[in-house]
């Protein structure tokens, strides 16, 4: 059998490329085939508890997304190495765009190939989140009204069809050019230390997929599903040996709001929370560790995200099986289901708003800086103005910079937004640098190479450019698909 630590499960265990790669001939036949599955499938059946394959979650997010389009998207973010499409579903009330002051959210699995368990959970979620919302059932409609939630349910499909089923074999682990992709990613230690550049051309294709793809929208939180040990870790996953490592952990800025998130999982969870562990490792103490505490890892995604994109990730280790046989799945999305939920709620922690320039507009890549939390790459507001800062209840310093005004400072008492399913919001207006002021200018806030990190101008639940035609086509498609259904009904 494969021994899988050398240190721990995970060990074993970051421009997207647009996703319309190859011929337009090839779209269309792409575009058939999902319609004739649609066609051919029934319109409401019910989500079996068992592994499903590529094709199979393909063809069930279509009709999701064919039967729900009040509140579901179907995007893609790029392809595999082979060419198969990285799905990705969105829901809520405004499914295809981005809504001022609603937060952002992402779950993604199945990056390890042969870790199957979050591709069946996450599938279970949707079912669970569309089902409840047309039920009128009060937490499906305030989670899908208060916010975004963007599901990739594989990461690797290529992978996942090399798999082996075996609970701890490493089979189908990696990419299909044979690599980790949780060591592919730019690694942020390493990349401030050296001065690196991204280099993101040189990346895995799925890898550069969620990179272009985390550029698209600014997510505020996220959770990446894995198997193998059954733990909530969050960030830093890595360290150069700096004042980052306090006490054998890689500690972050929001390090208090990270052991926040992963209790809320384990906590949530049927069993994560008693920190038992599995039979081939420790124990962790209310289910939670410290990446790095764990064991360093470098090029991991939960770090990118948090460094480069401002997003708060957590790496959710879900079952000491990598790959749990099908008939503990009901048991295991039982463990898991109001934890799922209970974390995307949380999106709803901090403060959050606009800053706005002296003539009234909001403006891009003000710098939002909180007193005591001196981020890698300062947080920064998206393209539409906005900023989201995920914080414990408490009074908080803020600083906001931008060039050509005063640099601002205000102190927010901010309380416990989950319960109401929204974070406070809180607009700051800057006052432009008097031309004859005698005090010195403030600080120019210049990206290093490995800040510089621009949003892009389209959203991809809203289709980037290059793909807008095809997926244009394909909303013709499915709304033809749904008037059949509703005459045949």
């Amino acid at each position: 059998m494969y021994n899988c630590k050398s240190s721990a499960k995970k060990h074993c265990d970051i421009t997207a490329t647009s996703w319309f790669q190859g011929h337009t001939a090839v779209m269309s036949s792409l575009l058939f085939f999902l319609l004739l599955l649609l066609l051919l499938s029934p319109a409401s059946s019910a989500l079996e508890f068992r592994y499903h394959n590529n094709r199979e979650i393909e063809q069930y997010l279509v009709q999701v997304n064919a039967s729900n389009p009040d509140i579901a998207h179907l995007y893609s973010i790029g392809q595999s190495v082979r060419g198969q499409q990285l799905w990705v579903l969105a829901l809520g009330r405004s499914p295809r765009r981005h809504t001022l002051g609603v937060p952002e959210f992402k779950y993604v699995a199945n990056m390890h190939g042969n870790e199957a368990l979050g591709r069946e959970l996450l599938l279970q979620l949707i079912d669970d989140l569309v089902r409840g919302y047309r039920d009128n059932d009060t937490r499906s409609l305030r989670l899908l009204s208060g916010a975004r939630l963007h599901v990739l349910p594989t990461m690797n499909p290529d992978g996942f069809d090399e798999a082996s089923t075996h609970c701890q074999f490493s089979q189908g682990r990696f990419n299909y050019n044979g690599v980790d992709l949780n060591r592919n990613f730019p690694d942020a230690f390493a990349g401030l230390r050296r001065q690196q550049q991204l280099d993101e051309e040189k990346r895995e294709a799925e890898v550069r997929a969620v990179i272009g793809w985390l550029k698209t929208e600014t997510f505020v939180l996220s959770a990446n599903l894995h198997g193998g040990a059954l733990v909530a870790s969050y960030p830093y996953d890595n360290s150069n040996g700096g004042s980052e490592q306090v006490g054998g952990a890689s500690v972050a800025p929001d390090d208090d709001v990270f052991i926040h998130l992963a209790k809320v999982y384990s906590h949530s969870h049927g069993s994560m929370h008693r920190g038992d562990g599995c039979d081939d490792g420790g124990s962790f103490v209310e289910g939670i560790t410290n990446g790095y505490q764990w064991y360093p890892l470098a090029g991991g995604m939960q770090d990118y995200n948090y460094v480069w994109a401002q997003c708060l990730e957590l790496t959710l280790e879900l079952s000491c099986c990598k790959f749990p046989p099908a008939a503990q799945l009901p048991a295991l999305w039982t463990e898991n289901r109001n934890a799922l939920l209970s974390f995307i709620q949380q999106v709803h922690l901090g403060v959050k708003g606009r800053v706005f320039d002296g003539s009234g507009s909001p403006v891009q890549n003000a710098v939002v800086e909180v007193k005591g939390r001196k981020n890698m790459c300062p947080f920064r507001t998206d393209r539409h103005g906005e900023y989201f800062r995920l914080l414990l209840p408490g009074n908080y310093s803020f600083t906001v910079t931008y060039p050509g005004h005063e640099v601002l400072t205000e102190t927010l008492d901010v309380p416990h937004g989950p319960d109401r399913y929204s974070a406070m919001t809180h607009d700051f207006l800057l006052l432009r640098t008097p031309e004859n002021s005698t005090q010195a200018p403030p600080t120019k806030v210049t990206p290093t190479p490995t800040c510089n990190y621009t949003l892009s101008q389209e959203a991809a639940g809203g289709a980037i450019a290059t793909t807008r035609p095809t997926w244009a086509v394909l909303s013709v498609g499915l709304g033809f698909v749904a008037a059949l259904r509703s005459v045949a009904d």
